[in-house]
């Protein structure tokens, strides 16, 4: 039995395991990449592996980087089934045809300006291959293939989201392997908190966040109002959120209302510029069974009154680009979360060089993306083919992460109390996983290494 590491490895994107068991070849997630442009271009690259030899993939849960690049591999002859939980399976139906289009618009004003931009997939692909989508719920397990049984339990991340227990069984030797995803942080709201590690032989840890902890929710929250107070309410001024679609737009959402109904922020407007991320929010609603107690009774609570946010979502380009006439007092959530694509690429444009605009956000910058330049203080940016200086406000908020922290992260991975024979550390940063991994070795009788990209071990 062999793991190869596609993807994942060395960086917090592109997440894609291979596991060959026997005669059996199956992924666990087929990622995008995010990033400059070496790393975007793995993107187009050939795969690793032969599409067609795949049996099937197993999927944690939907954001890009897990699954983004699943139209491409049904598209280059991958035939078989894509498993995943109910609400991924009703994410990847709005997610993947979205990434499609705004792959497609980039590509247009590529050719516009004489620039070559390749797109991995078109939007029949990401339609095409969510036909092969086969939900499993949580807790049931399943056997793909002779010798593979699988189980998907809740990882507290996202909507949906899943950590992967295998047992794969050749010539009656039986290895046990657990699969992450990225692990949310405990006590997040909306979602439910990860389920315990079960023992395991060999395990893939995630380690976005490996070196560092989040701060308390209540801190969070207190520096979120004191940003919005003076952007809002001293300079009149507009706070662009760019906000992953899925899962981070909902969180903040959640809590907006929450201090809204406290007291605790000003009126108002708030503005949801991404149709991905209204049609989420509907999906979020109709799974409510997967909602924790507190999220359960903020709903309640919500159906009884109308004190809380005055939320409005813009669903045309025409809404969109109206949203540039507002002079002040208005909080724009648009998505990409990195800012490497969709509507806030267009609010950056337009409202970037204004002082009187703050710029926050709450969630991961990969390296190389325009958020992270930006958090890193560039004085100027390439936008659209031209130079946009920067003279908003930066902010960042890391407690609103939806990733497990070091602490979070070393909890799960000793719940069970069994270290396993050999830890894999994945979806990280190379400091990340280096501080992680000497955290976990410095426990008796736990082995750790950081994954390499294209690494083969034995199982």
């Amino acid at each position: 039995m062999q793991l190869t590491f596609c993807g994942g490895a060395g960086r917090v994107t592109g997440s894609c395991f291979l596991f060959q068991s026997g005669a059996t070849r199956f992924l666990v997630d087929c990622g995008m990449f995010q990033g400059p442009r070496e790393t975007w271009a793995l993107n187009i690259a050939p795969f690793p592996f032969n599409p067609s030899a795949i049996d099937f993939v197993i999927l944690t849960h939907a954001h890009l980087d897990h699954g983004g690049l699943l139209p491409r591999l049904g598209a280059q002859g991958f035939a078989g089934p894509v498993y995943a939980t109910p609400a991924t399976r009703d994410l990847l139906g709005v997610m993947l045809p979205d990434s499609a289009y705004v792959l497609s618009a980039e590509a247009a004003r590529a050719a516009k300006t004489g620039r070559r931009y390749d797109v991995p997939y078109s939007l029949e692909e990401a339609r095409a291959i969510l036909r092969q989508v086969e939900p499993v719920p949580y807790g049931h397990t399943f056997a793909p293939a002779p010798g593979v049984a699988a189980t998907l339990q809740d990882a507290g991340h996202i909507l949906g989201s899943a950590f992967v227990t295998l047992r794969l069984t050749e010539r009656e030797r039986p290895v046990s392997v657990v699969v992450s995803g990225d692990l949310g942080q405990p006590g997040r709201p909306i979602v439910r908190d990860p389920e315990p590690r079960p023992e395991c032989d060999v395990l893939l840890l995630e380690s976005t966040y490996g070196d560092r902890e989040h701060p308390p929710m209540e801190r969070t929250l207190d520096e979120l109002a004191a940003i919005l107070q003076s952007a809002l309410k001293a300079s009149r001024g507009i706070v662009l959120v760019p906000a992953f679609a899925v899962g981070r737009t909902q969180d903040l959402l959640y809590h907006l209302d929450r201090m809204a109904r406290a007291g605790r922020i000003q009126s108002a407007r708030v503005f949801v510029d991404s149709p991905m991320a209204t049609e989420v929010t509907r999906i979020t609603a109709r799974h409510f069974e997967l909602f924790d107690d507190e999220a359960r009774r903020t709903v309640d609570e919500a159906a009884e009154s109308s004190d809380g946010l005055r939320v409005s979502y813009t669903a045309s380009v025409e809404e969109s680009k109206a949203l540039n006439r507002l002079t002040g007092g208005a909080i724009i959530v648009a998505a990409s979360g990195m800012c490497d694509g969709g509507r806030i690429r267009h609010h950056l444009r337009q409202r970037l060089s204004d002082p009187r605009t703050t710029v926050l956000f709450i969630g991961y910058q990969a390296a190389g993306t325009l958020g992270r330049r930006l958090l890193e203080g560039a004085p100027a940016v390439r936008m659209f083919g031209e130079e946009v200086a920067v003279r908003a406000k930066i902010a960042r908020l890391d407690g609103f992460s939806a990733h497990a922290d070091q602490t979070a992260l070393l909890a799960w991975l000793r719940g069970s109390g069994q270290a396993p024979d050999q830890t894999y550390l994945v979806h990280g940063e190379p400091a990340a996983s280096a501080a992680l991994a000497k955290e976990i070795s410095s426990a008796p009788g736990w082995r750790c290494q950081v994954a390499g990209h294209g690494q083969t071990v034995t199982l």
